[in-house]
């Protein structure tokens, strides 16, 4: 108990402090995002505030990951390490200057390979790897997609490390649970300084390396039981579907997908004159009265929590549907009186 409260607190306040002071870091160094076409936010304000999350889960996670019982092995561990070092580094240089796409895929598929090895070599087949990759790949990208107003990612990677944790001490893994909860903690030091209106952003620094932490966890939880990947993918749900419509929508529209943009829903419900609040309160309380019941449902009936995530997943769509309809509706008549 008091080993686990210390890990969790150990996580909460470097978060917190490194935040504040990469306040002052960024001011120094210019590291600003400025108000933009493409971007939701008024006044310029300091990126690379996730350094904090980065440095706090480097120093818990080998305590947590072995601390308590039901320990991981050191090489999957080691490689969690390395796969984390290599997403922040990146991220981090391309807070400072802009990192071209193709050193940015090649790092996030050295990390996502780097973990994946690891945990398939504790007797997993190694047919598993190519879904592996994908998936780290694409968590990393789509909560990197996910971070463009205040206070959205740093609830969200709450939300979900909390129920990855529950998910884990209630499969028997409190080692595995602790460490979750750690990035729960972690995120709510830097929720403190990013919640609305936000005193410095997360950075590619901190989105890449909290999608990649998401990814990992949900992977060892499928290496213990895999019927436990649904009540995981359940909790994402909310970030899967924005992340996923919006990018296909912009491929079959022809759009170049891979640029900066304002399209994923949470943008519309700003660019409409939402405040960055109602929006992250929007995506708070599917997380609470859809996701939550549904990953308790999904986990406390494993032989229908497949067809419980598919029901999760097509009714998110449905809403992000109506939502993203509801918003083009409002928008066209402003821009047919501006064009006028």
């Amino acid at each position: 108990m008091y080993t686990a409260t210390g890990w969790l607190l150990t996580s909460f306040l470097i978060t917190l402090l490194l935040a504040r002071g990469a306040i002052g870091y960024a001011y120094r160094r210019g590291m600003l995002d400025h108000p933009g076409q493409r971007r939701s936010h008024r006044l310029p304000t300091p990126r690379g505030g996730g350094i904090g999350i980065v440095v706090a889960m480097l120093i818990c996670l080998p305590g947590t990951l072995r601390s308590l019982p039901a320990a991981w092995p050191s090489s999957v561990i080691g490689g969690l390490l390395v796969a984390l070092l290599v997403v922040a580094l990146a991220g981090w240089w391309d807070d400072h200057r802009a990192l071209p796409v193709w050193p940015r895929l090649g790092a996030q598929v050295l990390a996502a390979g780097v973990f994946s090895i690891t945990l398939l070599m504790t007797g997993l087949s190694w047919w598993w790897l190519p879904l592996l990759l994908i998936g780290g790949i694409w968590s990393v990208n789509l909560h990197n997609f996910m971070d463009g107003i205040d206070g959205l990612l740093a609830q969200q990677a709450i939300f979900v490390g909390g129920g990855l944790a529950l998910l884990a001490w209630a499969a028997a893994q409190p080692a595995l649970a602790l460490a979750a909860a750690s990035l729960a903690t972690a995120a709510l030091g830097f929720w403190y300084y990013n919640r609305p209106p936000a005193r410095i952003f997360m950075g590619d620094v901190g989105s890449g390396s909290v999608g990649l932490l998401i990814f990992a966890f949900s992977a060892m939880l499928w290496r213990q039981n895999q019927a436990l990947l649904w009540p995981a993918m359940i909790l994402s749900s909310a970030f899967v579907a924005d992340a996923s419509l919006t990018l296909l929508t912009r491929i079959w529209r022809g759009r170049r997908w891979y640029t900066a943009h304002r399209e994923h829903l949470y943008q519309w419900l700003v660019r409409l004159g939402g405040t960055h609040a109602r929006a992250d309160a929007i995506y708070l309380g599917w997380n609470l009265l859809i996701a939550a019941p549904s990953a308790w449902l999904a986990w406390s009936h494993l032989q229908m929590a497949l067809p419980i995530t598919i029901v999760v997943y097509l009714g998110a769509a449905a809403a992000w549907l109506m939502l993203k309809r509801r918003c083009l509706r409002r928008h066209l008549p402003k821009a047919h009186h501006a064009a006028a």
